[in-house]
């Protein structure tokens, strides 16, 4: 509750809360903090070029279908691609690999995510250098590298960066704790490109690359069973409840309005960790769920359980640039 009433305070004003005047001085603090950690550290490049997806808000943006759309593009260019992950939620504390079946209580809900999806090497680890090389040293076909959620990881030397905002964008620009940036807005002008995941901020730099990004819903598949799937019209008179434990639940909960569906809300905070009774709301009504959700709730449900996946859609210039970026290095 805590966690869903702060990131309101952030996000639902453009500017400091009254509420959160007391925490203006712990975010002068943080931005000096983290100012000397980024001085004092001290970058190591692997042997292969790597792709940096992150963002400089808290809370999910679309990191996850972004890096699944860029891993796609790179196949489809004839390179081979790896995924490093910091496993954020997960429990393991030394690199380690992530197949399709791995838990998400041991290696993070999106790590899970990514190595369903792209059917790649996807290598976890809070030190992403490390994560890296032990990816290189199992897979050394792989000849670019894609870090999920590591804009602040400065120890891992980039060859391209990438900002992803979502609708929210920047909400009332305050840094942590008083507001959700992890870093200034400054800080984008050092990446190559800004996503904008819904309605662009108008406060974000202009000069730079922008890309817009789209999430466009497939067909439901069961929990469990992915095999079996149904669109929405199949739930037409029937009790929904929808499930969403991402960086933003509002976004989920209106791409199902999108679709036409008329259910209960039921938010959960980023990375949640669920147990059965989370779920015993949905009694015998029928449960709607994102991928990154369902990863961790297996086994979990009495009850009918369906998962609806999203594929990002971006303009191929996009891709267009990350390439011109990675032949860049290759030439030097």
């Amino acid at each position: 509750m805590l966690a869903r009433w702060l990131q309101g305070q952030w996000f639902e004003q453009r500017r400091l809360s009254p509420a959160l005047w007391f925490l203006a001085p712990l975010a002068g603090l943080y931005s000096a903090v983290a100012a000397r950690r980024r001085r004092r550290s001290r970058s190591e490049r692997l042997a292969v070029p790597v792709i940096v997806v992150g963002n400089i808000t808290v809370g999910g943006a679309g990191k996850t279908p972004l890096t699944l759309w860029i891993a796609a593009q790179l196949l489809a260019h004839g390179w081979r691609p790896g995924i490093v992950s910091r496993g954020y939620g997960g429990r393991s504390t030394v690199p380690s690999p992530v197949g399709a079946d791995a838990a998400a209580v041991d290696v993070g809900d999106e790590p899970v995510l990514l190595a369903r999806r792209s059917g790649l090497p996807v290598w976890v680890g809070r030190d992403r250098v490390a994560a890296g090389r032990a990816l290189l040293a199992t897979h050394p076909e792989v000849d670019v590298i894609l870090c999920d959620d590591g804009l602040q990881h400065y120890r891992l030397a980039r060859d391209v960066e990438l900002a992803v905002f979502d609708g929210r964008g920047i909400g009332n620009g305050w840094r942590l704790p008083a507001g959700p940036l992890r870093e200034p807005l400054e800080r984008l002008a050092g990446v190559d490109a800004v996503i904008c995941n819904g309605s662009p901020d108008e406060r974000l730099p202009t000069v730079l690359p922008r890309f817009a990004m789209r999430l466009r819903a497939s067909d439901f598949y069961r929990l469990g069973d992915p095999q079996q799937r149904c669109a929405a019209a199949d739930f037409a008179g029937r009790t929904l409840y929808a499930l969403a434990g991402i960086g933003d639940p509002e976004r989920f909960f209106r791409t199902l309005e999108d679709l036409g569906l008329v259910f209960a809300r039921h938010p959960f905070p980023d990375h949640h960790a669920y147990r059965a009774p989370d779920l015993a709301f949905a009694g015998s009504g029928v449960l709607l769920m994102t991928e990154k959700d369902a990863v961790k709730c297996a086994g979990l449900t009495a009850g009918e359980t369906w998962v609806l996946p999203v594929e990002a859609e971006l303009s191929p210039a996009l891709i267009d640039l990350i390439l011109e970026k990675l032949r860049g290095r290759q030439a030097a």
